[in-house]
């Protein structure tokens, strides 16, 4: 693999947390903008996805992704997910994973496990790789109110180079749908990442005109 074709590839997590279609929408993003994709998704994101978006996702890697390709429309090369225990993909290990890696949405026990460096399946070791790797970790957490221990767990993460981020829409651009609020929360994730984007004006730029 050439070192551009490294550096367009990213890692996206996929937990039990309120927040599915930010998730979709940043995959359907990232696929356009040409990006390889590794998505992992937890047992409990099928779960939400299924809740909040109707989809229902197969357990099976090779299902999953089918299921995804024919939802977005998107082309089958840029997609691979990865089982909950295929310690084999790339992901797995520093010498071959992405140095990109968002958890969205991401959830407290994900946010408590990565911050302990648990590793208990492939999600967890995906992001202890990218923190160990010196890489761009970004966890879009969904939860409210936080306890002192989420907290504490954010603050743990940010101390080692993560960036947290909470799903929490913006409204100056005034939204007019849920997709709307979808949208600027995905813009932001693509501008940390690097991704052009033209989901939402940018601050400042259309009020003046």
């Amino acid at each position: 693999m050439s070192e551009a074709n490294r550096d367009k590839r990213i890692t996206l997590a996929w937990t039990g947390a309120s927040g599915a279609p930010y998730g979709l929408r940043l995959l359907e993003c990232l696929l356009a903008a040409n990006y390889h994709v590794y998505l992992l998704v937890s047992s409990a994101a099928r779960v939400v996805l299924a809740t909040e978006h109707g989809l229902k996702l197969p357990a099976g890697p090779d299902a999953a992704k089918a299921t995804l390709v024919k939802h977005l429309g998107c082309a089958p090369e840029g997609l691979e997910v990865c089982g909950k225990e295929d310690w084999f993909s790339p992901v797995a290990s520093g010498s071959a994973a992405p140095k990109q890696m968002v958890i969205c949405p991401c959830s407290a026990g994900t946010l408590a496990s990565v911050a302990h460096g648990l590793s208990d399946n492939l999600l967890e070791r995906a992001a202890d790789v990218v923190l160990k790797e010196r890489g761009q970790l970004l966890m879009v957490v969904r939860e409210t109110p936080f306890s002192t221990l989420h907290l504490e767990n954010m603050l743990k993460l940010s101390q080692m180079g993560a960036t947290i981020m909470p799903a929490a829409p913006g409204f100056y651009h005034q939204p007019a749908s849920i997709d709307d609020l979808v949208d600027f929360m995905v813009a932001r994730i693509l501008d940390h990442l690097g991704v052009e984007q033209g989901l939402v004006p940018r601050w400042g730029y259309d009020q003046r005109k």
